[in-house]
């Protein structure tokens, strides 16, 4: 099990310590396009995102960063590279975090004026490597060792310029060298750890390999923010980063189990839980619930949820804790449900 990382505040959020691991996801707007990015980062907060990161390419888009920090009251990280006004500019201009390559920044000094800004405004820097930015220096070793030892060769030097509130991220497209490679930093020192697979891919396969890689990590204990890296709409990055924190226990939130299917289901399994997932996205409540083809074997095989549905010849049977509470017919399935659904939730909050 890894040992507990430092506290590091960004903005209203703090991780390491004894926090809950935070979800992050970035923009893929136009940060200078005010109107746009601030719509999409309400969006991210509404779905569950908790730390949003946007690009800085250039002065238009650091001019940009006051507007989005006034507009808007997520954590904004500032993602920089190769010009250090810009990083110096966006922390300036109010955001709560910056994520530099110092290796790109150029020359030691611009890496210090940097940093002099931070220290000034205290907000944390997030510094580290991927699998597009190893130093020649660390070639020789193994991928995932010359991955960690880039990434802390960046620490190396912002601790050099007594600067210590830094997070740490290690990213391959490579499941077994993000993990090995977070691990050996792990080991090293006690500054959190933002993890990921990136450059996942795309769909089913994007989604398993964010899920294995950063899974694998938050199982042994390593990790205090994640960023599932899929391509496309956001949001998908933030409710596959959701599901994972719920499938390890790490995170409140509605949990649909479904049966696979075969001869004897009465219902459309899929479409039906398709619909209940997206109706209960943004419940906050530890509930399971369960959507089953058929009552031969459904009911049983979901009794330890909270409530479910059975699919039957003419409708569903809807049940909680195992009990038949009600049969309805195809049409008034979704309406009903919900309805029960409901009414658990508000049991729960009347009994809190």
């Amino acid at each position: 099990m890894s040992s507990k990382k430092r506290t590091i505040t960004i903005g209203r959020i703090k991780i390491g310590g004894d926090f809950p691991v935070a979800i992050q996801s970035m923009t893929n707007t136009r940060t200078c396009d005010v109107e746009r990015t601030v719509s999409q980062i309400k969006s991210l907060e509404a779905s569950g995102c908790e730390i949003v990161r946007v690009a800085v390419p250039d002065e238009a888009s650091a001019i940009a960063v006051e507007s989005l920090v006034s507009s808007t009251e997520i954590p904004l990280v500032a993602d920089i590279h190769y010009d250090y006004k810009l990083a110096i500019k966006s922390i300036e201009s109010g955001i709560h975090k910056v994520r530099i390559n110092p290796g790109n920044i150029g020359a030691e000094w611009k890496v210090k004026e940097v940093v002099k800004a931070a220290k000034e405004h205290r907000i944390p820097i997030r510094v580290g490597a991927n699998s597009g930015s190893l130093k020649s220096d660390f070639k020789h070793y193994s991928p995932e060792k010359a991955l960690a030892e880039s990434a802390l060769s960046e620490v190396r030097l912002l601790e050099k310029m007594s600067f210590e509130e830094i997070v740490i991220s290690v990213k391959s497209s490579d499941v077994n060298e993000t993990v090995k490679a977070n691990e050996y930093i792990d080991s090293k020192v006690d500054y959190p750890l933002h993890v990921g697979v990136t450059e996942s891919g795309i769909g089913v396969d994007g989604t398993v390999k964010s899920a294995l890689g950063i899974g694998i990590l938050l199982s042994k204990g390593i990790g205090n923010t994640i960023r599932v890296s899929l391509p496309g709409d956001p949001l998908k990055e933030v409710i596959v980063a959701k599901s994972i924190l719920k499938a390890l226990g790490m995170k409140k939130g509605v949990t649909i189990i479904a049966c696979p299917t075969c001869g004897r289901t009465e219902i459309d399994v899929e479409r039906l839980a398709k619909r209940i997932e997206k109706a209960t996205r943004n419940i906050n409540e530890s509930i399971r619930i369960a959507v089953m083809g058929c009552v031969v074997n459904g009911i049983g095989e979901g009794s330890n949820s909270d409530i479910g549905i059975a699919g039957t010849k003419e409708g569903a049977a809807i049940f909680i804790d195992g009990e038949i509470i009600e049969t309805v017919k195809g049409e008034k399935i979704e309406e009903k449900f919900m309805k029960y659904l409901n009414k658990i939730i508000k049991n729960r909050r009347d009994n809190a």
